[in-house]
């Protein structure tokens, strides 16, 4: 298991765009084949089957890593932290729960995430204890403007997180004073940086978002499915007049086929109906 440690997953130098679409097309795991192969990293040490794990998930961490682009540090560099949490998340993976990896894994991911933001951003001992760390990142997400937060304001994220108004202010200042030097030691020895150390902010998790991919590509499925039903001019219309990036006209498509305009009309909304009838079912 220690090897875990050594799998790599570098950023093409001064292509971020190549690596996302690089990631996008490794496919997503079945939850059996995500089972298979957790079972036997966690029985067997087996280190291709961890790779494999961490290479199928690597789209969430870029997704999570969008999510903390407003703290002016490098997209490449919050991938990189992030998929050291996704390393330490499929090392820990217990299999026999019954989650999903990616549900396992957000935290993990977070955390990394996090603790880069707390050790880079340029802030004077910006949060040095867990209850610190909580009150940072919530305290972004809770302001409503971009200047100083007036006295109702300090007031109700005080409330909401569950701490003094003069810790708010505090850091707050912290927060502002972005020409001070950075200084990344952290007292809180005693509780060292955890998922549990941190609260989750309300954008969609990795789950969410699988299962929207996975609904998408369902739907895209059986789309192709319908069409592939359609006869040879159908399939055209269809595609000249929905699917193509230069769309052709009604015109375009009866001088094609030696028909009418109208015609290309009539056979047109014949195959549009005949594709909702197939998705439907």
């Amino acid at each position: 298991m220690n090897q875990m440690t050594n799998l790599q997953f570098a950023l093409p130098v001064g292509s971020i765009d190549s690596y996302v679409h690089s990631v996008n097309q490794i496919p997503i795991l079945s939850f059996e084949e995500e089972q298979r192969l957790a079972r036997l990293l966690q029985n067997q040490d087996d280190i291709e089957a961890a790779r494999l794990l961490v290479m199928s998930h690597l789209r969430f961490v870029v997704k999570i890593a969008r999510g903390y682009s407003g703290y002016g540090l490098q997209q490449s560099d919050l991938i990189q932290e992030g998929n050291i949490g996704l390393m330490k998340a499929v090392k820990r993976f217990d299999p026999d729960v019954g989650v999903r990896l990616v549900s396992f894994a957000v935290h993990w991911v977070r955390a990394e995430i996090h603790e880069f933001i707390l050790k880079n951003w340029r802030v004077v001992k910006i949060a040095t204890t867990k209850a610190q760390r909580k009150l940072f990142f919530n305290l972004r997400s809770s302001k409503k403007r971009l200047g100083w937060l007036n006295q109702q304001e300090i007031n109700e994220v005080a409330s909401a997180l569950g701490v003094k108004a003069s810790e708010v202010i505090e850091m707050e200042k912290r927060m502002s004073n972005y020409d001070t030097g950075i200084d990344t030691h952290c007292d809180d020895d005693e509780n060292p940086v955890a998922p549990i150390n941190y609260l989750e902010n309300n954008e969609a998790g990795p789950e969410e978002l699988l299962e929207n991919e996975q609904n998408i590509n369902y739907e895209q499925e059986k789309l192709r499915n319908a069409i592939s039903l359609l006869d040879n001019r159908s399939k055209d219309i269809i595609a000249s007049r929905w699917l193509a990036e230069k769309k052709k006209t009604l015109h375009d498509l009866a001088a094609i086929h030696n028909i009418s305009a109208e015609r290309v009309r009539q056979i047109e909304n014949a195959a549009i109906n005949k594709l909702k009838k197939s998705i439907k079912n």
